[in-house]
């Protein structure tokens, strides 16, 4: 599993609930530059539309040598495939109040190109402020284990 993408932002923003795997639909340009790694997830967000999930405003950067075939639109609406099941579970989740569906990686499954999305619910301020400060410890902590076996 390789990954192309990662929203770092998103375990900092959320608590993240349940994670599932989804496939994407893809043009080949948007593949071929996938592969060259030139994705990123920084503003990207989940949206339900008519019982089906779309991937919205993820950047993929265009395929140079892809020529008159490419879209010129590197931040597409992109549909995430997933089951029945899961999309039912999904939307019952959202429409709670607090809910909402974040993706957190893209990566490579053998030669398949599949997206994590994850149920998450949002942070306050004084939870961020709590993940700092135990992010600022755990450093401090490996930091003395460090000097002390040296």
């Amino acid at each position: 599993m390789k990954p192309i993408a990662v929203n770092k932002s998103a375990s900092f923003e959320y608590f993240i609930e349940d994670k599932y795997e989804a496939g994407i639909v893809l043009e080949g340009s948007e593949v071929k530059s996938l592969r060259a790694g030139k994705a990123s997830l920084g503003e990207s967000f989940c949206e339900i539309r008519g019982g089906e999930i779309y991937l919205k405003n993820m950047h993929i950067a265009v395929y140079d040598k892809s020529g008159a075939f490419s879209t010129r639109d590197s931040r597409k609406d992109r549909k995430l495939l997933l089951h029945k099941q899961e999309i039912s579970k999904i939307v019952g989740k959202v429409n709670e109040k607090g809910y909402t569906l974040v993706p957190l990686k893209i990566y490579f499954k053998d030669a398949l190109i599949k997206a994590e999305v994850a149920l998450c619910r949002g942070k306050h301020t004084y939870d961020k402020k709590r993940t700092m400060m135990e992010r600022d410890v755990k450093r401090a902590v490996d930091r003395q284990i460090k000097e002390t076996f040296r």
